[in-house]
């Protein structure tokens, strides 16, 4: 594997149980395994050697203070990121999705056409239609993405991420500029969703309760490596009020280097959040 080509070497589809499974976690066959993936930026080492495996299906979600790469990973895995160092191997899936903190939509498409958007098969329309009614859109399709509310809005792109089904799905931030009742509903929609697609996903917040919601297994990443591998077993639908919850809560504030925060608090300090977009409620 030559060093110097800027990028990471593919190497073989993995036949074997993923590696670096969290314990309790069924793992069946890796979706996504990475090895030694570092990543500098004007000599600064922001991925140090990273490794990581996500099986078929799981849901990962990954914390880390700002600044802490959490992004760059998810550059990375997209394959929108070539400065990666090549002594690295990953291996990914063929069908990968991405979703942002804003919707990203084509002012200039209906939402149909939005949906649909690259997306090739005979069947386009009626996969988009049914993508839409999904996500409690149906009947919208000749919509303008300026008539929804930044709630609607990424309804839509959660809609445009599955209607390829993809077999990885990479979140970053995407309920960040949402209001909090926005987001509950959104975090049960997004859970509907992979249960029914079965993506494996990978998720970036900076919300802690955010990420033991939704997430079988959460990371935390500091200083260019994953200090963190905690798997959720928690039933459904997960409390806040479950002591199980509050655990792995006080558990992942300590390894952010939050163990100061009080277990009432639901979420990190707004220093460690990104602000909340002007508008961007939704109904």
């Amino acid at each position: 594997m030559a060093a110097d080509t800027g990028r990471l070497t593919p190497g073989p589809a993995p036949s074997g149980p993923a590696v670096g499974a969290a314990q309790g976690v069924p793992r069946i066959g890796a979706a996504v395994e990475v090895r030694g993936l570092s990543r500098s930026f004007a000599g600064h080492r922001v991925l140090d050697g990273v490794d990581l495996a996500i099986a078929e299906g799981e849901f990962v979600a990954l914390l880390g203070r700002s600044g802490s790469g959490k992004s760059t990973l998810l550059r990375a895995l997209a394959g929108l990121d070539h400065g990666v160092d090549g002594s690295g191997t990953l291996v990914k899936p063929d069908r990968i999705s991405m979703v942002f903190q804003d919707s990203r939509l084509l002012p200039w498409q209906r939402l149909l056409a939005n949906v649909t958007f690259g997306l090739r098969s005979r069947d386009g329309r009626a996969r988009g239609s049914a993508a839409l009614r999904e996500v409690g859109l149906g009947g919208r399709e000749c919509a303008w993405p300026h008539e929804l509310s930044g709630g609607e809005q990424q309804r839509v792109s959660l809609a445009r991420s599955l209607v390829g089904e993809p077999e990885l799905l990479l979140a970053d931030e995407p309920f960040g500029a949402l209001d909090a009742l926005t987001r509950i509903r959104m975090h049960a929609l997004l859970r509907r969703l992979c249960e029914r697609h079965r993506p494996a996903v990978l998720l970036v917040t900076h919300d802690v309760d955010e990420a033991i919601t939704l997430a079988d297994r959460v990371l935390v990443l500091d200083e260019g490596v994953i200090r963190t591998d905690l798997a959720v077993d928690l039933p459904s639908p997960r409390k806040v009020t479950d002591p199980r919850f509050a655990r792995i809560r006080s558990t992942l504030l300590t390894d952010l280097g939050l163990a100061e925060v009080g277990q009432d608090d639901e979420r990190l300090p707004d220093a460690e959040r990104l602000p909340d977009k002007e508008g961007a409620g939704g109904r």
